[in-house]
């Protein structure tokens, strides 16, 4: 989206792309394409760490991210399964259902009369009725899966907008119109580091990249590396931290009571954490099931799964409490199921995908900060000159969360990147102009990297 947003702004410029291995063969392409914000989990936090307009700027800018994707794919003609939909959170405790109200209720009083409309950002059905819950979303009103020691059982429910999407082939769309529009592509060309250079007369970044690749010098470089940053960035070591999320997919069993496709998406909320769940329809009539999450199952909350790049292999304890997840949520009966075991063959496929996770749980936008010192070039017509090292850019650490945030942050650094064009004084902060909507607390400020010392996820409401 990144480039996507140059080219229409800057036709005329070289852009090129560098990945590291095939187009779209990360987090984004190995996702389950769930545009979802769940902003009211988010809110009090944002609220109380940053007041109520930085907050509600936070919620409408997840929500304009899900609209904005389901309509570009529209416009664009991608056939990516574009589906704008309801979700439903089903809550399996009592403390966690009662503060999702709260929140709910605060983000409603905060936000416009006409963004409480349903279908709107601030537009919410709650439920508390297990029984009406139960026949109406076709779950248990117990948690069936046999992994699961504790006693779960649904405490209530919140619906909101969402969507659902195949977004490797939204993203290969867009790349799609994007390299029709200029863009040079460099697949299997991991880069290694980013150093200073010059040419004759400018400065460069000089991108250096594994042998056999090659080299690149270019006057901007725009790090759009999530959970990998760190490599490029020294700066950003313990701010940015990959984490391994990990997905499955399963068909229904042969005697589901679940509509086909289920006209919802789920997320499944417990004490320590969460599940997201999407349908997934197939040419031949029949759905798949995609859920991803488990690491709420995980001693300190799947601790042992941050930190690591590793996306070839799987958890172990993740991949034995994921496969018998849906049949415990929906339960055995309307998942079609006589006992709580799955049929190997009902196991279409396990996969993880890096996320990048942040000290404060929000990602890091704009020009990176200590790059804005001079860097003497060599003499020139007897001259030594100063050019100043200020075209490093990111969007980057999205906590997971980049299906509702990486679009509209795209958009707002590329509006940065426009503003701090010829003319511009080179020290000083991000030029905001036109802006307004864009939350602050996202800028990357070497205030904010002061003060981010990684703990773990923070984005999410405490469960206690």
């Amino acid at each position: 989206m990144i480039a996507y947003n140059l080219l229409k702004k800057f036709p005329k410029r070289r852009i090129m792309m560098l990945e590291a291995r095939e187009i779209c063969s990360g987090a984004t392409g190995r996702n389950g394409g769930h545009t979802k914000a769940a902003s009211y989990r988010s809110y009090l936090q944002h609220t109380e760490e940053s007041g109520k307009e930085e907050a509600l700027k936070v919620a409408r800018l997840e929500y304009d991210t899900i609209i904005e994707t389901h309509r570009l794919a529209e416009e664009l003609k991608i056939d990516c399964e574009n589906e704008l939909c309801k979700t439903v959170d089903i809550v399996y405790d009592k403390s966690t259902f009662e503060l999702g109200k709260i929140a709910v209720h605060a983000l409603r009083a905060d936000a416009k009369d006409e963004e409480k409309a349903e279908g709107k950002m601030a537009w919410y059905n709650i439920r508390e009725n297990v029984e009406t819950i139960s026949k109406h979303f076709r779950i248990s009103a117990k948690n069936e899966n046999p992994v699961i020691e504790d006693d779960e059982t649904v405490a209530g429910s919140f619906e909101y907008t969402a969507g659902r999407l195949n977004a490797y082939r939204f993203t290969t769309g867009v790349l799609t119109e994007c390299v029709n529009m200029g863009l040079r592509i460099c697949t299997n060309t991991p880069v290694l580091e980013i150093k200073p250079g010059m040419d004759a007369s400018n400065f460069m970044w000089d991108v250096v990249t594994s042998e056999g690749c090659g080299a690149f010098l270019a006057l901007s470089v725009i790090l759009a590396t999530n959970g990998y940053t760190p490599l490029l960035e020294k700066s950003l070591q313990g701010k940015i931290v990959p984490m391994r999320g990990q997905i499955i997919a399963q068909k229904p069993g042969t005697k589901t009571a679940l509509p086909t496709p289920l006209p919802t998406t789920f997320s499944f909320i417990y004490k320590n954490g969460y599940e997201y769940m999407i349908p997934r329809p197939l040419p031949d009539g029949g759905q798949d099931i995609v859920i991803g999450g488990g690491l709420g199952r995980l001693p300190q909350a799947g601790a042992s799964e941050f930190g690591t790049v590793d996306d070839g292999s799987l958890n172990p304890e993740i991949s034995k409490y994921l496969q018998c997840s849906l049949v415990g949520f929906f339960g055995a009966k309307n998942w079609g199921e006589t006992s709580g075991e799955e049929a190997p063959d009902q196991i279409v496929q396990e996969w993880t995908g890096i996320m990048g996770v942040t000290a404060d749980g929000r990602p890091f936008v704009g020009k990176v900060p200590g790059n804005m010192d001079s860097k003497c070039l060599p003499e020139r017509n007897g001259i030594e000159r100063e050019v100043p090292l200020r075209n490093l850019w990111i969007s980057a650490g999205f906590n997971g969360h980049g299906m509702v945030l990486c679009l509209k942050s795209a958009e707002a650094l590329v509006k940065m990147i426009e503003n701090d064009g010829p003319g511009r004084v080179n020290d000083g902060p991000v030029d905001m102009r036109d802006l307004d909507w864009f939350p602050r607390s996202f800028l990357i400020t070497e205030e904010r990297l002061a003060q981010c010392q990684f703990r773990g996820r923070t984005d999410l409401l405490p469960q206690d």
